[in-house]
């Protein structure tokens, strides 16, 4: 089911084809906030693309072209108090950064939310040394509303405990263009 396009994007719930594009990418994450989704066998991205494509929060973001899967964002307020308030998130495979993808995704999941979920409120967490997120927040016209001093700790392949410093940066549909 395709949920949103871009000029050049599906924006689409995960299927099983899926797996070894999200493999490619969460095999080895590179910051330390995305180590919890990190896959080790194909195995487990077959069994992972499977949960998220029963997870409405997941998406699930593609080349137009050819489908392929390049990274996936999430958006929830199952969470949250004020069913208007969203939760929101993204995840790029390296090898498409720097071509205007997250920017272009992400903006219509902004816009699908405001327009088609009623949202109100939009936020998102960024960890202090994920500068392409935190650009990609200022990209968005979202304000850095605070820091969470060691607020998350992750711990990698059995090394100290470690705790990130993080921004929280949000949006309200008054403020969106």
């Amino acid at each position: 089911m395709i949920l949103i396009t871009t000029p050049r994007l599906i924006i689409r719930a995960f299927n099983q084809k899926d797996a070894p594009a999200l493999f490619d990418y969460l095999s080895s994450p590179r910051t330390p906030c995305f180590q919890d989704e990190k896959l080790n066998s194909i195995e487990d991205a077959i069994e992972e693309v499977g949960r998220r494509a029963r997870d409405t929060s997941q998406l699930a973001v593609c080349l137009k072209e050819t489908d392929e899967l390049i990274g996936h964002l999430f958006a929830d307020n199952s969470e949250e108090t004020d069913r208007n308030t969203w939760s929101v998130g993204w995840h790029f495979n390296q090898r498409y950064e720097g071509q205007g993808y997250a920017t272009e995704s992400v903006t219509a999941l902004f816009q699908y939310l405001f327009s088609q979920k009623e949202a109100r409120r939009l936020y998102a967490y960024v960890e202090n040394y994920n500068l392409a997120s935190q650009k990609l927040c200022a990209r968005l016209h979202m304000r850095q509303e605070g820091c969470f001093k060691e607020f998350v700790s992750f711990k990698q392949d059995g090394s100290e405990e470690r705790y990130d410093d993080t921004f929280i940066y949000a949006l309200l549909k008054k403020e969106w263009k």
